[in-house]
């Protein structure tokens, strides 16, 4: 099983209010400042992120071998399914129908009454369900845990303390408290 960014999400968070927020008031920092959002963001956000789901809309691909009785659909809120494909016992690739299925309140793709999951070939990634996944509306911890990392990114540019040796640039215990109640934890 693979998940894979079909759509990147954009994120919601304004160079003018982060500018605002840092009490900047020239553009000579602009796309230095624009770097860290993006920076900060991306650390949080989607598959690769610290918190283990989608923040802001994006479209995201689920790939794996086989139909399961309950599929989850991870790094939610899922809020939409793109399109189902599967590679049937042919070698055809086809467009599983609406019908057959129902997304949950929670994520979960599960069968609708009455109805089977198609036959497959086998094909190590033979099933890919394309998603939508983020937020409609941003969480209100959110904004503020991004403006304190990108203020934290802009005052200490720098990764070593020195005399400590080097070492990544962690998020401060209020971005982190803010954060944690968001945070899905994989195993």
């Amino acid at each position: 099983m693979s998940v894979v960014v079909v759509t990147a999400p954009v994120p919601g968070i304004s160079l003018s209010l982060v500018k605002a927020d840092l009490r900047v008031d020239h553009d000579g920092d602009d796309t230095l400042i624009q770097a860290f959002i993006d920076a900060a963001c991306a650390h949080i956000d989607g598959p690769q992120g610290w918190l283990g789901r989608s923040i802001w809309t994006q479209t995201l691909e689920l790939r794996q071998n086989v139909f399961g009785s309950c599929t989850r659909l991870p790094y939610g809120p899922v809020s939409e399914i793109t399109s189902i494909k599967y590679v049937d016992g042919t070698g055809t690739e086809q467009t599983l129908a609406g019908s057959v299925y129902t997304l949950t309140n929670a994520g979960e793709i599960v069968l609708a009454h009455n109805q089977s999951w198609p036959n497959l070939r086998g094909d190590a990634e033979g099933v890919r369900i394309r998603y939508v996944a983020g937020f409609s509306t941003l969480p209100k911890a959110i904004l503020p845990a991004v403006l304190m990392m990108v203020a934290d990114l802009y005052a200490f540019r720098e990764t070593a303390v020195v005399g400590t040796g080097s070492g990544a640039i962690q998020m401060s215990t209020t971005v982190e408290n803010l954060l944690s109640s968001f945070r899905h934890w994989r195993v």
